[in-house]
């Protein structure tokens, strides 16, 4: 079985390992360390420096922050002013968000090297979280340089003179702003943001539209420009731009939220009321465009220090929880995932994303009990009917994942193109749970919505393939879907195993080549390429080509066919598709 691999599976890694080399770290540490007849009575068996640095090492690696900051902070007490250790237990502390220990760390390296932007940058929070703002000043001045750098200092210098009550200054020195063109978009939707914290709800319009002009597609200037022109009387000027965007991203939350107060006459809350909420917009707005282009630790930074002024700031727990899942740590994303109020419209969009990291670490039991009652709550939820239909697909429960599948379609209320996917995933199941009828059509009709959907093209035809029926069309439609995505190892395999069911074996062997270079620790497609060879007379190389798919640890049908083949070979009589050909096509 070779459709479509990576739709088929719907499953990330485990984050176990993770934690199972983490506490291998433990081990360096405790290993390095002297013996008890070489510690000192007062040392209490405390790990080396040595030790505690590598097994931060080790935990920092693995993405680990709150093993890997225990480390370095274990390694302080035997160098406390060593700047480089110094600097990675701020850092790591600050991403596990152990704020107390992270300000005091910065405020050691701000003593020491007053030009360390990030514990300046980290002081100036603390001071503007404590309303502060002489003394977010004072370490905001030593923390700009670079454009970056200036982008966040300048706007969180001008939300410390909101703070105090000046808006013109603060305006003027969002204004000052002179650098890349990114900085377009963050300085009209922070000029408006402080002019609606200052009362000038007017001067706060200009600016959103700037923005607005400027990115049409950013959730919060959508929010904040259709927030103004509802409570300035223009209800439906503002419903238009809420349904723009939900022409780019459909049914979000936020902006469901927001449509849903308009229609009742309610004006929806501003984004930010003061100067702390502004400053921690400032750092939630870098750190998420940080994330999306890769920033890595500094989006992580960014973010936490946005959290540490806003801890209830959604989209921020959001995007640091989506942090922890893209570095493999979903023990950690789940606890972050769970810290979205309950009173957020994206608490369901957190669950959602709970359940799959609980399914990831194999707690699938968990994450199904969660999105059940997230779907209990909203029975329209969609997005958690196809997350819990993909959970039970992962886990190749595919009847049950068919049966979910089907209440999402059946709330659907005219197919729109954008549906294509519950008809491949149901129809997927359907095929996998041997009721092929049912899932010829779904197949089709999600073909129907997307005619040029690869996944779909590569599915059905390889079906068709698979069964002898419709060959040459077949044929047809797992080209095209090779042209529309010519390095998917999966797809080009199935191009290849077209060919064979065909007869046309040099063609077949071509193909599979080509796959097994893009996929070669898959044992099927190996597989594929040995019964190949065998065709064209190539007997040794299949022989090898079958040894090394036996290897890769194939699904025990298929090694059994496997080995079989080793033993015998493959029959020289003319197969089924070869008789095929001398038909017309099914």
């Amino acid at each position: 079985m070779n459709r479509d691999r990576f739709y088929a599976s719907g499953r990330a890694i485990a984050a176990r390992p993770v934690r199972f080399l983490v506490a291998v770290a433990a081990l360096i540490a405790t290993a390095s360390a002297p013996s008890r007849a070489e510690t000192a009575p007062q040392d209490h068996g405390s790990h080396s420096l040595a030790g505690n640095y590598l097994a931060g090492r080790v935990a920092g690696a693995l993405s680990d922050s709150g093993a890997a900051a225990h480390f370095y902070k274990q390694a302080l007490q035997a160098d406390p002013d060593n700047l480089s250790l110094l600097d990675r237990s701020f850092t790591l502390s600050l991403i596990a968000g152990e704020y107390d220990t992270a300000m005091a760390t910065a405020k050691r390296i701000a003593e020491l090297d007053p030009s360390h932007r990030l514990a300046q940058l980290a002081l100036a929070v603390d001071a503007i979280r404590a309303r502060q703002y002489a003394a977010a000043q004072r370490h905001l001045a030593e923390a700009g340089s670079g454009p970056l750098a200036e982008l966040t200092a300048t706007l969180l210098q001008a939300w410390t003179e909101a703070g105090e009550g000046d808006t013109a200054q603060s305006l003027a020195t969002v204004a000052s702003l002179s650098g890349p063109e990114w900085y377009e978009v963050f300085k009209p939707y922070h000029s408006g943001l402080i002019a609606g914290v200052g009362g000038d709800e007017d001067a706060a319009g200009k600016y959103f539209e700037e923005a607005y002009r400027a990115d049409p597609d950013a959730i919060r200037i959508v929010q904040a420009w259709g927030r103004h022109l509802a409570q300035t009387g223009r209800a439906e000027e503002a419903r238009e731009v809420l349904e723009k965007f939900g022409d780019v991203v459909p049914n979000h939350p936020l902006t469901l939220t927001a449509l849903q107060n308009i229609d009742a006459g309610r004006v929806p809350q501003p984004i930010v009321k003061s100067a702390q909420e502004g400053a921690a917009e400032v750092l939630y707005g870098i750190g998420s465009a940080l994330g999306s282009d890769s920033g890595e630790e500094y989006a992580a930074i960014y973010l936490r220090l946005g959290l540490h002024l806003a801890p209830n700031n959604p989209l921020a727990i959001l995007s640091l929880a989506d942090y922890y899942e893209k570095s493999g740590d979903s023990e950690k994303a789940i606890e972050i995932y769970g810290k979205v109020p309950d009173t957020s419209p994206l608490r369901p969009n957190a669950e959602i994303h709970r359940a799959l990291n609980l399914d990831d670490m194999d707690r699938t039991d968990e994450a199904i009990e969660v999105l059940e009652s997230v779907i209990a709550a909203n029975p329209d939820d969609e997005e958690a009917i196809i997350a819990l239909g993909n959970i039970l697909r992962g886990r190749e429960r595919f009847g049950e994942a068919a049966a979910v599948y089907s209440r999402a379609i059946d709330r659907i209320d005219g197919a729109d193109p954008r549906d294509w996917a519950l008809f491949y995933f149901r129809g997927m199941c359907y095929e996998r749970d041997k009721r092929w009828s049912l899932a010829e059509l779904d197949l089709q009709k999600a073909l129907e919505l997307n005619p040029e959907q690869p996944h779909v093209l590569n599915y059905l035809g390889y079906s068709w393939v698979d069964q002898h029926l419709h060959l040459d069309k077949a044929l047809d439609m797992i080209s095209r879907a090779v042209e529309l995505r010519p390095n998917d190892g999966y797809i080009v395999d199935s191009l290849g195993w077209a060919y064979y069911r065909l007869g046309r074996y040099e063609e077949a062997a071509r193909e599979l080549e080509r796959a097994v270079e893009l996929k070669p620790e898959d044992p099927i497609i190996n597989d594929h390429l040995g019964d190949a060879y065998w065709k064209v007379g190539r007997k040794l190389e299949a022989r090898f080509q079958w040894s090394h798919a036996k290897a890769l640890d194939p699904d025990p049908d298929d090694l059994a066919k496997i080995m079989e083949k080793l033993e015998s070979g493959l029959a020289d009589k003319p197969d089924r598709a070869e008789i095929e050909l001398r038909r017309n096509d099914g």
